[in-house]
C-alpha cells in the first residue's frame, strides 16, 4: 500500500507542476519582451514513469507500477507568432511584433485536463487512506 501512496503523491507533484506551468504559460501569453530578449517562449513539463520495483509489484502477477515524475521543465523552440502593429514599441523595422507561440484555448484545455488529473489523485489518496484504515480496524479486531 506504501508503493501506492507513493505513486499518488508523486503523481500529485507531477500535476502540480503541470497546473504551474500552464498558468505560466497563459499568463504571459502577450508577453512581447522578456528579460532574456524578445517574447515569452512557451514552456512544456517533460515526465517520466519511474518504475518502483517491490513485494506490492510481484502480488499483481508482476505487473509493475511507475511512478511518475516530473523530467524537466522545457522552453518551446518554434518561432514566435508575427503581427502587424507599425505602432507597438517592440515592433521590428517592418512593423512586425514577436508574441508568444501559445493558443490560450489549447492551454486552457491542457489545464482543465491537469486539474482534473490533481482532483482524480486526491480522490485515489483519500480512498487509499481508507482502504489503509480499514485493514487496520480488521487487524485489531482480529
Amino acid at each position: 500500500m506504501l508503493d501506492t501512496m507513493e505513486v499518488l503523491a508523486s503523481g500529485l507533484s507531477a500535476a502540480r507542476m503541470r497546473v504551474n506551468v500552464l498558468a505560466s504559460n497563459i499568463a504571459n501569453a502577450e508577453t512581447t519582451r522578456t528579460a532574456e530578449g524578445g517574447p515569452y517562449r512557451r514552456k512544456d513539463v517533460v515526465q517520466v514513469a519511474q518504475p518502483i520495483t517491490g513485494t506490492f509489484g510481484a502480488a499483481l502477477d508482476e505487473m509493475s507500477l511507475s511512478r511518475p515524475q516530473v523530467q524537466a521543465v522545457i522552453e518551446d523552440q518554434s518561432d514566435p507568432r508575427m503581427v502587424f502593429q507599425p505602432g507597438h514599441p517592440d515592433a521590428d523595422p517592418n512593423g512586425y511584433v514577436a508574441y508568444p507561440n501559445i493558443s490560450v484555448v489549447t492551454t486552457m484545455t491542457d489545464l482543465m485536463s491537469a486539474t482534473r488529473l490533481y482532483q482524480a489523485n486526491v480522490s485515489a489518496l483519500d480512498s487509499a487512506k481508507q482502504m489503509i484504515a480499514a485493514a487496520n480496524q480488521i487487524s485489531l479486531r482480529g
